[in-house]
This record gives C-alpha cells, structure tokens and sequence, in this order.
C-alpha cells in the first residue's frame, strides 16, 4: 500500500512552512502556583493579535486599491475583513467560559499590562478614522510603535480615501473633507448626507459606489458587534470593577460604543425613512 502523503524535496514541512515551532511556544503562563485557564486568556488575545495583523494587511490593501479607483478588489479585501470580524465577535464566547473566580487566580500576573496597550487595534481604529493623537502617548517607551503609530495618524484613513474617490467621480464632495488634517478624527458633514443621497437615490447609475456605501456599513456594524461582545464578556468576568493596567473597564467599553466610523452613511438611512431620498 503506498502514502497518499506526498514529500517535498526541499524538506519543506507543514511545522516548518508555518513556524509551529515558534507559535507554539509562544503562550508563556506568568501565575505560581500554575492556573489551568491562563493559557485560555493567552490564547484568546494572541489569537486576536493574528486576525488584526490579517486586518490591517487587509484595509491598507483596499485603501491603496481604492487610491487607484480600482474599487472592485477593493470590496473582495473589505469582504474578507467582515468574515474576520465574524470571527474575532465569535471568540469572545470562548473568553465568556472563563469565570471570575478563575480569572481571580492568575488576574494578578498580568501586572500593568491591558488590551488597552494592544498597538494593533489602534493601527485598526486609525485606519477606520477614528483618530486621537493622545493615544500615541500610550506607547511611550516603544519607539518603533509610535513610529507606526505617527504613519498611520497622518494618512488618510479609508473613509477618507473613498470621499476623495467620489469626488474623482464628479460627486460634490465638501472641499473641506478632501483638504483635512488627517491626524484629527473625522467630523460628520451634513453636505456630504446630500451626496449619500444622490448616490442612493439611483442606485443602478452609482452601483459600485453604492455597493461600497453599504460594505462600509457592514464594517461599522461588525465593528460595534465586537465592542459590545467585549463589553459583555468583560462584564461578564470583572462586572464593573477596574480593568488591568488601570483601564476603566466597562465604562470605557461602553462609551466606544458610541463611536461611528461613517456616520453620513447612517443619517442618510434617515433622510430614506422619511421618504425625502428620489422623490
């Protein structure tokens, strides 16, 4: 009976191509005496860490593709960042089996360190416009972390490269919005509404950019989903005690709640109801 494994000459393993190696010895518990769930709450955010690293190679994929008003793969791109989204939301029912008597056992060791601290989320919310130059400060000490940081917080964020695309496509897009200190986290403009408007008041003649409107809206949603899964599993696991590293915990978590990436894409949804959108 012969394999059906096949053998590379180069002696390419599974293990060696995907640096098991390395990742696997990676979760280093911190609590004496040892905690069996540790190594679930290490998991977790590492875990977490990969998808955001998938993320960010994502959205600077669609940003640059949408910068070359090439707006089609630019969808597959923010398409695949939805699945991750799913993705990481669904975790969080992991994270929510650990109780707060086990996280009492090892919560300690963790020291000053919280998610808070996670320069990957941050790079994400920069590039999804929700800009705060004080938060560079959180990284102080990391010089190659402010570095990437300070590059993020002056590009362009996708939101803002998508108006810029609209205003290629002779959409009147408030010269304000396309001339910005891109440090600063984006403003709602009522005007930029009125081109939403146009856009969705003919949807066949504006498809792609219409397609587009609502993958964004898809973003924000799967986005808010994450908050609010985080907010209830840490809710869940400390109620409204302190987070780590001085964090303010829940109440922290619940006011990102009301943070909006687009927010025109939403206050159109309004001007629809109403009936005042095409007629």
């Amino acid at each position: 009976m012969t394999s059906d494994v096949t053998h590379d000459s180069s002696g390419m393993s599974y293990g060696d191509y995907l640096d098991l190696d390395t990742l696997l010895d990676a979760q280093h518990t911190r609590a004496v005496p040892p905690q069996h769930d540790e190594l679930l709450f290490i998991i977790q955010h590492q875990t977490s860490e990969l998808w955001f690293k998938l993320v960010i190679h994502e959205l600077r994929s669609a940003r640059e593709l949408i910068e070359a008003d090439d707006l089609s793969p630019a969808l597959k791109r923010l398409a695949r960042v939805k699945h991750i989204q799913a993705t990481l939301s669904e975790q969080w029912t992991v994270l929510a089996t650990l109780t707060p008597s086990e996280y009492a056992q090892f919560r300690r060791f963790l020291a000053t360190s919280s998610g808070f601290q996670s320069l990957q989320y941050r790079i994400v919310e920069f590039m999804l416009g929700n800009k705060n130059p004080d938060m560079v400060r959180v990284f102080d000490g990391r010089p190659e972390a402010i570095a990437q940081l300070e590059e993020e917080l002056h590009r362009p964020s996708l939101y803002d490269v998508f108006l810029q695309l609209l205003a290629r496509r002779g959409l009147p897009v408030p010269q304000e919005l396309l001339e910005r200190d891109w440090s600063q986290p984006y403003r709602g403009n009522e005007a930029l509404v009125d081109v939403f408007a146009t856009v969705y008041s003919d949807p066949e003649k504006y498809w792609d950019i219409y397609e587009a409107c609502e993958e964004l809206v898809d973003l924000e949603d799967n986005f808010q989903l994450w908050r609010f899964r985080h907010l209830k599993t840490v809710e869940r696991i400390i109620g409204m005690g302190r987070g780590t590293g001085g964090s303010a915990g829940v109440p922290f978590l619940r006011r990102a709640l009301e943070l909006t990436f687009f927010p025109e894409l939403y206050a159109v949804r309004g001007r629809i109801a109403e009936g005042t959108i095409g007629s």
